[in-house]
């Protein structure tokens, strides 16, 4: 495999209109969006795209409208995790087939496999679709479920198309021992937006970032500016960053992100229930760390 993740890769919102209806145009909208801020890629039907809340049928549309409004610009990630590894293994398969570049797939969520189980999990999927593989490394959202180094070795070692894990542990001493067992044979990114400067400092190739639905530039600023050797800007756009990162906890996930971007202009629309809009002191709150980054308000 050649393919190599890196950069800043949009971890993408599904949009729905107010029905909760999948809304196609919304789709190409976003997109334009984000390759207009300049990113590398874009991750859909990921945790920030309401994977869990997609049918089938859904997923396999927003692939194929996301490769075909990309046209080659940026590299298109399909989130194809699911619980068993038999529906993993079918989504997969229906992601190559839509044409997408890589797929990342999240550990089951709701069992909590063991190492073997892990290790047979991947390598089945691996072994079977021909397609670039990103190992996904997200305990808080999976039951606790954490990918230990030395699985993630095993992994990249008999499977040459595993190319990268992302880790949204938010642990970055795990984070730097994927990079010194691993990142010779795979690209490890940043799945905590407020650690893309400190993952590329011990050697990662990017992130896999939510803020850039909303601030696409501002977050490819940080990595452009390490890789030119300005650490200085890369830091500073990393803390005016932090704030709405750090903004998700003022509502049920992913909620946050849809309502920044209700508020800018780009169509989201609401997530779908059970989560519900944000409340009145909480949008006032999300308001304020829009205009400090300087955003034009609906």
């Amino acid at each position: 495999m050649t393919f190599k993740p890196k950069g800043i890769i949009a971890a993408m919102v599904t949009p729905f209109n107010e029905r909760e209806e999948f809304n196609e145009d919304a789709v190409r909208e976003i997109i334009r969006h984000l390759l207009k801020g300049g990113v590398h890629g874009i991750f859909v039907s990921g945790s920030q795209g309401e994977f869990w809340a997609l049918e089938e049928a859904e997923k396999k549309k927003l692939f194929e409208i996301s490769v075909d409004e990309v046209d080659g610009k940026a590299a298109v990630y399909a989130g194809t995790g699911a619980e068993s590894t038999r529906e993993a293994l079918r989504l997969t398969r229906i992601a190559k087939d839509a044409g997408v570049d890589a797929a990342s797939i999240i550990t089951p969520y709701y069992i909590k496999p063991n190492d073997k189980e892990l290790i047979s999990h991947y390598s089945t999927i691996a072994g079977k679709v021909d397609l670039p593989i990103l190992v996904y490394n997200n305990p808080d959202r999976t039951s606790g479920v954490c990918i230990d180094p030395e699985v993630l070795l095993k992994l990249a070692a008999e499977h040459s198309n595993i190319v990268g894990i992302k880790d949204s542990g938010g642990d970055l001493t795990l984070t730097s021992e994927y990079i010194r067992k691993c990142g010779s044979k795979i690209s490890v990114l940043a799945g905590r937006d407020t650690l893309i400067c400190a993952t590329l400092s011990y050697g990662g190739q990017g992130s896999i970032a939510a803020t850039a639905n909303v601030v696409p530039a501002l977050v490819v600023e940080i990595y452009e500016s390490f890789i030119e050797g300005d650490y200085e800007k890369a830091m500073e756009a990393q803390y005016r960053l932090a704030p709405l990162r750090i903004a998700f906890e003022l509502g049920s996930f992913p909620v946050v992100i849809k309502e920044a971007l209700n508020m800018i202009g780009v169509r989201a629309g609401p997530c779908r229930k059970p989560v519900l809009p944000m409340d009145a002191e909480s949008r006032e709150r999300l308001r304020r760390i829009l205009l400090d980054l300087q955003l034009k308000l609906n």
